[in-house]
């Protein structure tokens, strides 16, 4: 097993932080250019967000079959073939002439990203001792926010320094060189066993795992806040390329840097979690998602970064803690849940830029801010069930502690 802070430690977790970074990095890489791609290829706002939109769908179906391809023939081959067929994708949409072909190559780069992060999660759970694999966990996790925002930030540069097609041939060389570096440093997989795929088995966990309440509302409050989520980063590109902000891409790019809030709450939220209830912890992330959109309505830049910034934190702080409640919750098969609660949350966010568009289309910005205020009523809504079922369990537990002090 690899231990905490030993050579292969180290090894292995800048392995797996650099394949994270080339998914997330990919995978977001056409947000920021969504006002250029409108005007490249004539096509609306709505239409244009599909790039973003169709990737994270394609992630969400994807991820259970390379759970099983890689329980079959190994997770460092499976992360090996992903990357390279990823580059082929990546390199290959510079030279696009139509928006369909460009949609294509990015359904496609969804396809082979899935095969990243469901295995590599597969990879520490065997690899490495349970003391560092708590540890190697929020490196990798840390790398996936730093991805993204990487991503969106040198799309942003490049486009507005070159064009939005050296952009990725950039991306490709960047991800090569880190896929490089991926090979070298990345230990071989001891620990690995080849185990036949229980279709029936699956199956059943999946559908017991959909019946339970405590899950269901989790995976339903998950899915929800990043259907707003990436609908509002979405339409804010939009909203400060138009006059009277009339930002450049590369402006625009460096706007996602605000996610380093986020990255910071994740941490701060499993700690609060240990103090506080997780229905608490939870509300908190949603009322600060509430402020910071009733902040953005004001027309003014700053205003609209503090926004952003307290957004991805409130974001974050709720989605950590969700994650944990799932953990928490999933009595058998935890895997099997948690992988639920991603796929919500990856089909969440490849909706709602069809929901949100909706609304930039018949009322501008003010109405995107009124649409993503409908979405975190009812998740507050669904949280107070949450609420009373933790509740519910607490009192539970209490009761059975007086009863086993009195027996003794």
């Amino acid at each position: 097993m690899i231990e905490l802070k030993s050579k292969n430690f180290w090894r292995a977790s800048i392995a797996l932080g650099l394949a994270a970074f080339i998914a997330f990095s990919n995978l977001y890489f056409t947000q920021p250019l969504l006002p250029i791609i409108s005007e490249e290829f004539s096509v609306s706002p709505l239409t244009a967000s599909l790039t973003v939109s169709f990737a994270l769908l394609t992630v969400a179906v994807f991820f259970f079959l390379y759970s099983a391809v890689s329980d079959a023939i190994g997770r460092k081959n499976v992360m090996i073939v992903a990357m390279i067929l990823l580059f082929i994708v990546t390199f290959s949409i510079a030279f696009v002439q139509s928006f369909e072909a460009f949609l294509l190559l990015r359904i496609l780069q969804g396809i082979f990203i899935a095969g990243i992060p469901t295995v590599a999660l597969a990879y520490i759970g065997e690899e490495f001792s349970p003391r560092a694999l708590t540890v190697a966990i929020g490196i990798y996790i840390s790398m996936n926010s730093i991805g993204g925002m990487g991503g969106r930030v040198l799309s942003g540069i490049f486009t507005d320094v070159y064009d939005w097609r050296i952009a990725f041939i950039a991306i490709g060389f960047v991800s090569l060189i880190f896929f490089l570096f991926f090979l070298k440093l990345l230990p071989p997989s001891d620990h690995f066993q080849p185990r036949k795929f229980d279709r029936h088995k699956a199956v059943q966990d999946y559908l017991a795992h959909l019946k339970n309440r405590k899950l269901r509302l989790a995976f339903f409050v998950g899915g929800l806040h990043f259907f707003i989520f990436v609908g509002l980063y979405n339409y804010v590109t939009y909203l400060l390329t138009a006059p009277p902000f009339s930002l450049p891409t590369v402006i625009i790019g460096f706007l996602f840097l605000t996610y380093l809030s986020g990255t910071v709450s994740s941490t701060l939220a499993g700690k609060a979690i240990t103090v506080w209830s997780q229905s608490l912890t939870i509300a908190i992330g949603i009322s600060l998602m509430v402020i910071a959109t009733l902040l953005m309505l004001v027309n003014n830049l700053i205003t609209i970064i503090v926004g952003l910034l307290i957004l991805s934190f409130g974001f974050f702080f709720a989605h950590s803690t969700l994650n944990a409640w799932v953990s928490k919750r999933a009595k058998f098969a935890k895997a099997s849940a948690s992988g639920l609660y991603f796929t919500s949350y990856y089909v969440g966010g490849s909706l709602g830029s069809f929901y949100l568009g909706f609304f930039w289309h018949y009322w501008g910005w003010s109405g995107v801010i009124v649409g993503t205020l409908l979405i975190l009523s009812l998740t507050s809504f669904l949280l107070l069930q949450m609420s009373l079922i933790e509740r519910r369990e607490n009192t539970k537990q209490k009761s059975r502690y007086q009863l086993l002090r009195a027996t003794n």
